[in-house]
């Protein structure tokens, strides 16, 4: 009977603990942690010097090194 009990309540449980534990819950963290890193710029200053840090942060390619 007890067996019985929790086989019923883990088959009503199993989305939300697939939801926890299952592959997409780790795509799902990945995601969230990434996302924390990021920030909305607002002004357009801030805007444009973000953009130019970007480039700058770029690798590029010399002349000598393209041959």
């Amino acid at each position: 009977m007890l067996a019985a009990a929790l086989i019923v309540v883990i088959g009503a449980e199993w989305p939300r603990i697939e939801g926890l534990v299952g592959s997409d819950a780790r795509r799902r963290r990945d995601r969230q942690r990434r996302k924390a890193n990021l920030r909305v710029v607002r002004d357009e200053d801030d805007f444009a010097e973000s953009v130019q840090r970007d480039l700058d942060s770029l690798p590029t390619i010399e002349e000598r090194d393209r041959t």
